[in-house]
């Protein structure tokens, strides 16, 4: 019986690689030299430090950028409220990852009410889609790529 994964998930050697080149990038900006401004990679979070608000308002394109070309999903990335107290200033970047159970449930329901003859089962952080026939599975993956979910979304281990 044919089925494949729904997953969530970031390369996280890229993401250091994107924070490493963005990184890179502010020490040669002219409007950024001594200012100590830095990117840091932390436990599922990139830290956002500076002198200055106005400054991490630069940055952030700064680092989406970096990551976009190293092919990070830039929907996994939630800015968080920029932290501002004398001589500095911080923002914290949440780096999401996983199906969530609200959000799982959410696509097990699209899934069923689009009357298409599959099977659709919450499986920890991802939903396993499986059918009788290999074209059913990919009107659903059809589907919920045209349901853009604020969540970047793999469809893994397509099984025959």
């Amino acid at each position: 019986m044919p089925s494949f994964d729904i997953k969530s998930e970031l390369n996280v050697h890229e993401v250091t690689n994107g924070v490493d080149q963005g990184n890179r990038i502010i020490e040669n900006r002219f409007d950024f030299k001594g200012k100590g401004a830095k990117f840091t990679l932390g436990e599922g979070q990139i830290t956002l430090s500076s002198q200055e608000e106005f400054q991490l308002h630069q940055m952030l394109p700064i680092l989406k950028e970096s990551l976009a070309k190293r092919g990070v999903d830039l929907k996994s990335l939630k800015a968080e409220e920029i932290e501002v107290s004398t001589g500095s200033a911080r923002q914290n970047i949440l780096l999401r990852e996983g199906i969530d159970k609200e959000m799982a449930k959410n696509i097990t329901q699209k899934i069923k009410s689009s009357k298409i003859k599959v099977q659709a089962s919450v499986q920890g952080e991802s939903v396993r889609v499986s059918g009788k026939k290999r074209d059913d599975l990919q009107e659903v993956i059809n589907l919920l790529k045209a349901a853009n979910y604020d969540l970047p979304l793999q469809f893994k281990n397509f099984r025959d």
